[in-house]
């Protein structure tokens, strides 16, 4: 990976967080997108600084707005030329019941889960092409495959989608760009750290591993993906659930 340049949005926590640590350690250079985490992004920084192998940048932006996704490429492609990795990673979800799902949050998540890898596809995939190399993986989720929480259909509709466009782009960008996508099942971030032992228990018990993933195992499936180790494999979904009953 030295001197590969790799973009992840919602780069600062959880899988994110994790999978920019795994790309400096092996030399990267790593542009780390995030909305509005300032802590987050510093504490990162630090932590990465020790590593003292590959760099890492941060560009702050919402990516759910349209509007801001070509000037984030551009800063990269100004800064290094290329875009080599992508990393579709950024996602919102409001957990509540299906009487309470609101349009608006619905939106944010559809614009945020699905609308932004999209376009953000649309625009480093012909630079890919042209430097004739290139890997997307896309993050979505085991969420709408066969986890199901009518309180979160529009999180698991996003993210099946992800799936669908991971298909599509894989066809159209062969053999230049492999395209991928992970499903995590339950994983260990701060996201999820408040959440009821009881819950957490019920889920554990459905997986083989009786137990969630750590980020860096999630993490670890990113950066294999977008090594030349992975280079045969394009359009799947990478499901990470621990086995599950």
């Amino acid at each position: 990976m030295k001197g590969k340049v790799v973009l992840i949005t919602g780069g600062t926590r959880g899988i994110g967080k994790a999978t920019a640590i795994e790309f400096v350690k092996l030399g990267a250079n790593v542009i780390v997108n995030y909305v509005n985490n300032d802590k987050a992004a510093e504490d990162l920084k630090k932590e990465i600084e020790k590593i003292n192998k590959g760099k890492v940048y941060f560009y702050k932006t919402d990516i759910s707005n349209f509007a801001n996704l070509k000037p984030m490429v551009n800063f990269v492609v100004k800064a290094f030329g290329k875009i080599d990795i992508l990393i579709n990673n950024a996602g919102i979800v409001y957990d509540r019941e299906f009487e309470e799902i609101k349009y608006q949050e619905s939106l944010e998540i559809v614009k945020t889960n699905m609308l932004a890898p999209l376009f953000l596809c649309q625009l480093v995939a012909p630079i890919m092409v042209k430097n004739g190399y290139g890997k997307i993986i896309n993050v979505s989720s085991t969420s709408g495959m066969y986890d199901f929480n009518p309180g979160t259909a529009d999180y698991a509709m996003s993210k099946i989608a992800l799936q669908s466009l991971t298909k599509d782009l894989s066809m159209k960008y062969a053999p230049t760009i492999n395209v991928n996508a992970i499903a995590p099942g339950w994983v260990n971030t701060d996201m999820n750290s408040s959440l009821p032992k009881d819950f957490v228990d019920k889920e554990t018990s459905k997986y083989h591993m009786r137990r969630w993933a750590e980020a860096k195992e999630i993490a670890d499936t990113i950066v294999y993906l977008a090594s030349d180790k992975a280079s045969y494999i394009t359009g799947q979904v990478i499901v990470l659930d621990g086995g599950h009953c």
